[in-house]
C-alpha cells in the first residue's frame, strides 16, 4: 500500500494542454473585460461630450414677427367750438336804451339784439343836415355867379381873372356840398348803429350789457355786448402727434365720444389742417367738423376723438423684449434655416409702449427671439424649445 500511493498522485497531474487552454480563457476573459471597461469609458466621454456640447448651446423661445394692422383707431382729446362765433361791439357810442335778447335766445340774421340811446350822435347828425344846406345854398350862389361872369366876359365887360375867380369859387363850394354830403352820410350809419343786431343765425350765448350802460364804439374801448354763435355745426380742433401726421388726410372720417352721452358715437368729417407743424408741440392742427342740427352738443366742451387712420405700408410690431441695444446700435434677434442666430438692425417707428413698430429690417413672418440674452452673438447655435403666439395688431 505504501508503495502505490506515489503512482496514485502521479495520475491525478493536470495536463499540458488543459492548462494552455485554462489560461487562454483566462486571458480572453480579462480581454473582453478590458475591452468593455475601455469601451464603457469612451461611450461616458462621448456621452458627457454630447451632453456639455448640448448644455453649452443657447435655448430660446421664440415668435413669428406679425405685420401691423392695414389700418388702426387713434384716440386724441379735441376741442369743440361753434362754427361761427362773434362777439357784438357797439359801432356807436351812447346808452343802451333796451335789450330785447338774452342768453340762449335762437336769433335770426339782422335780428334786433338791442338799441342805444345816442344824443351826441344825434345833435351831430342834424347839424351835418344844416352844414349840408348851408354848402348847397352857397354852391347855387356860386354857380350862378360864374355864369353870370363868364356871360360878362363874352362881351368883354369883366377881365379874365374875375370871371376866372368866380368859376373856381364855384367849383370849391361844390366840393364843399360833396364833403358836407359825406360827412352826413357817414353820421346817417352811425344813426344805423343805433339798432345793433345779429350778424348771421345763430344763438345768443352771452349778454354783458344792461339799460343805461354807457356804450364806447369799436371793440378796443369798451365790453362786448352779446356774443352770439352759429351752433348748426360744430369745429371740432385736434392736436395730432407729429408721427402720425403723415397718415392724416383731408376727406377722412372720426367718430366722437362725449362723457355726457355714454355709449353713444356722433360721426364727424376732417375738412382741413394746418399743413405745419406747431414748433413749440411738434403735432400737427386738424380741423373736424360734425353736424350739429339738432342742438344735441354744446361748444366749447371737450371730446374724444377716435380717428381712423389707414397705414400706408406694411409694417411689424414687436414686444419691446425683442429689443437688443448694443453699442453698435438696436438690434433684433432672428433665426436663420440652420438654427443660427442673426443679430440684425433694426429702425424703429411709433412706440405703442409694450410694443414698438419696426419700419426696416424685419419682415413680417420671420422668426424673432424674445427675450434674447445681452451675450447672444451674431452666428450663434440655439435651441428653440418654443413660439408663442404673437398679440399683433391694435
Amino acid at each position: 500500500m505504501v508503495q502505490q500511493t506515489p503512482r496514485l498522485k502521479a495520475s491525478r497531474r493536470p495536463r499540458p494542454a488543459a492548462l494552455r487552454l485554462a489560461g487562454l480563457v483566462g486571458v480572453g476573459t480579462l480581454t473582453v473585460v478590458a475591452a468593455w471597461g475601455v469601451a464603457s469609458r469612451h461611450q461616458a466621454e462621448a456621452d458627457l461630450r454630447q451632453a456639455t456640447e448640448e448644455q453649452a448651446v443657447r435655448t430660446v423661445a421664440t415668435m413669428r414677427a406679425p405685420s401691423g394692422p392695414a389700418d388702426e383707431e387713434l384716440v386724441l382729446p379735441g376741442s369743440v367750438q361753434a362754427y361761427i362765433e362773434a362777439p357784438i361791439y357797439a359801432r356807436t357810442s351812447g346808452y343802451v336804451r333796451a335789450w330785447y335778447t338774452d342768453i340762449g335766445s335762437v336769433v335770426k340774421k339782422g335780428q334786433l339784439l338791442a338799441e342805444i340811446d345816442t344824443p351826441e350822435v344825434d345833435a351831430q347828425f342834424h347839424q351835418a343836415e344844416a352844414d349840408l344846406a348851408t354848402a348847397e345854398a352857397n354852391d347855387q350862389l356860386a354857380r350862378s355867379t360864374a355864369r353870370r361872369w363868364t356871360a360878362l366876359f363874352a362881351t368883354n365887360s369883366v377881365p379874365a381873372q374875375e370871371k376866372d375867380e368866380k368859376v373856381a369859387d364855384a367849383a370849391a363850394k361844390d366840393a364843399l356840398v360833396a364833403a358836407a354830403k359825406a360827412n352826413l352820410a357817414r353820421l346817417h350809419q352811425l344813426e344805423d348803429f343805433k339798432r345793433v343786431v345779429a350778424p348771421f343765425d345763430g344763438v345768443v350765448t352771452a349778454r354783458r350789457t344792461d339799460l343805461g350802460d354807457l356804450i364806447n364804439a369799436g371793440s378796443g374801448t369798451g365790453p362786448e355786448l352779446f356774443r352770439v354763435a352759429d351752433t348748426s355745426r360744430l369745429r371740432v380742433y385736434v392736436q395730432v402727434p407729429q408721427t402720425y401726421a403723415p397718415t392724416v388726410k383731408v376727406g377722412g372720417t372720426a367718430e366722437l365720444l362725449f362723457a355726457e352721452y355714454p355709449g353713444r358715437r356722433f360721426p364727424a368729417r376732417l375738412v382741413r389742417t394746418a399743413d405745419a407743424l406747431d414748433p413749440t408741440t411738434r403735432t400737427l392742427l386738424i380741423e373736424l367738423q360734425v353736424d350739429n342740427s339738432r342742438r344735441d352738443l354744446l361748444p366749447g366742451g371737450y371730446t374724444e376723438v377716435h380717428l381712423d387712420l389707414p397705414q400706408p405700408k406694411s409694417t411689424v410690431r414687436l414686444p419691446v423684449n425683442t429689443l437688443l441695444f448694443r453699442a453698435e446700435g438696436l438690434r433684433v434677434a432672428t433665426i436663420d434655416a440652420r438654427g443660427h442666430a442673426r443679430l440684425t438692425a433694426v429702425t424703429l417707428g411709433r412706440d405703442f409702449g409694450t410694443q414698438v413698430e419696426v419700419v426696416a429690417g424685419i419682415a413680417p413672418g420671420e422668426t424673432i427671439i424674445v427675450n434674447p440674452p445681452d451675450s447672444l452673438s451674431d452666428g450663434e447655435a440655439v435651441h428653440v424649445i418654443a413660439e408663442p403666439r404673437a398679440s399683433g395688431g391694435k
